[in-house]
């Protein structure tokens, strides 16, 4: 499929349009979600235009401009993480503190029960996973790299939520589709020689390269941990272009963000 073929519509999902929109799934009304395009901010040149990356050269100041505009959206504060590609998972109180310091933690990703700040994970190919309870207890968003999938970020995420895994729903959302994910033999491996399972996820196409499917290797990593009940995938950021910014497509690029967030709790008694 071509970039300029790419039509959401042909694929039964939903057109995107403007800078926001939410996680298609049936979580309990408490959980909130936004997830970004890479339209409607202030940031020029290879980062136009809702560039929230204050990593990747952008101008610092558009950087916070983008940020502060979706802060408004959001309604409560944002906790950025220094990703990694780890498997390391925080509280995103502890997070938005260190954040707030200049500091941001190292980690992948982050949960929350308090309903004070919104779970984020900045991305440009790799896959934003969000993740709640059925009751509307905790949240957490996970920054699901082919690195981190394989070290274990989803089951380490569920674990740290502390309910039931059959209790949690997740969401994937945009990442580098199965049709435009070329890896080598090092990942191929990394996934297949573990889990003999995982061989779905690659399809080979010589010269020990393959296509690789990170919803798949997703949703197989979420099944392992206990988690059956999965939304979303199918948005490819490469080959959308006017939608969503692409690391392997662009090389310097800007970052879209997923978070999630509860709303409407007592805070005093959390």
């Amino acid at each position: 499929m071509s970039m300029a073929g790419f039509n959401p519509a042909l694929l039964g999902l939903p057109e995107i349009s403007g800078s926001l929109f939410q996680a298609d799934w049936p979580a309990p009304p408490a959980v909130r979600t936004v997830l970004t395009t890479r339209r409607g901010g202030v940031s020029q040149g290879p980062y136009a235009s809702l560039n929230l990356g204050a990593h990747v050269g952008d101008d610092a100041a558009a950087v916070a401009h983008n940020r502060a505009w979706l802060a408004q959206q959001i309604g409560v504060p944002v906790a950025y993480l220094n990703q990694t590609h780890s498997a390391d998972v925080v509280a995103a109180t502890d997070a938005l503190r260190a954040c707030q310091a200049g500091e941001p933690l190292a980690a992948d990703a982050s949960i929350d029960g308090s309903g004070t700040v919104a779970c984020a994970v900045m991305t440009a190919d790799c896959l934003p996973v969000l993740l709640c309870d059925r009751k509307g207890t905790v949240v957490a968003a996970a920054h699901a790299g082919w690195r981190g999938l394989a070290a274990g970020i989803l089951a380490h995420t569920v674990a740290a939520m502390r309910v039931p895994a059959d209790e949690i729903m997740a969401y994937l959302g945009p990442a580098i589709g199965p049709d435009a994910f070329e890896v080598g033999q090092d990942v191929h491996d990394a996934f297949c020689r573990p889990q003999p399972q995982a061989e779905c996820a690659f399809r080979a196409i010589g010269h020990g390269k393959y296509l690789a499917d990170m919803n798949v290797l997703a949703r197989q990593a979420l099944a392992a941990a206990g988690v059956s009940d999965v939304y979303g995938g199918g948005y490819c950021t490469l080959l959308a272009r006017d939608t969503f910014f692409s690391y392997r497509r662009d090389g310097q690029t800007g970052r879209m963000l997923s978070a999630i967030w509860l709303e409407g709790l007592d805070v005093e008694k959390t």
